[in-house]
């Protein structure tokens, strides 16, 4: 998998054209949210690693917080169906207007405050990153959902 990173114009350019195709009647190819479900979990994720608060992770997540960032960080593609923090799972009611809408605003921040920003947010599960870690660890994550939606 080539290293992409959020933070180069013509990755983010291609990623909100990919959301942007995203409709709220697409199936995913895998797993069981919803096409809005998908926006709101990738909003969450983006918001927390950018400094929102993350609550309820377990112990042990905390414990292998370092190994997990190496799984996260390498190049390996994500495993379809893997669990997630209990914050990122997404109840079904969610609206898929307004959640994408979400998802296209927290991108849209994270891209202009740039890659000095994302060098200086601490992950909580992870701790440091690299604004080249956060920029390919962001893309990745969305890559990872939006092939899952076939955009």
């Amino acid at each position: 998998m080539e290293r992409k990173n959020f933070y180069d114009n013509d990755i983010y350019e291609a990623l909100l054209g990919r959301i942007a195709r995203l409709t709220s009647d697409a199936a995913p190819d895998w797993g069981k949210m919803s096409a809005a479900q998908m926006c709101a979990h990738c909003a969450e994720v983006a918001e927390v690693a950018n400094g929102k608060t993350l609550v309820g992770t377990p112990w042990y997540v905390r414990l292998m917080g370092g190994m997990i960032k190496k799984m996260v960080v390498s190049e390996k593609p994500f495993p379809r169906g893997a669990r997630t923090h209990p914050q990122y799972e997404i109840g079904a009611t969610v609206g898929f207007d307004e959640q994408k809408a979400r998802l296209l605003a927290v991108l849209r921040a994270m891209h202009s405050a740039g890659r000095d920003q994302a060098g200086e947010n601490r992950h909580p599960i992870f701790g440091a990153m690299t604004a080249d870690e956060h920029g390919w660890v962001t893309y990745k994550h969305l890559d990872h959902h939006l092939t899952q939606f076939r955009v």
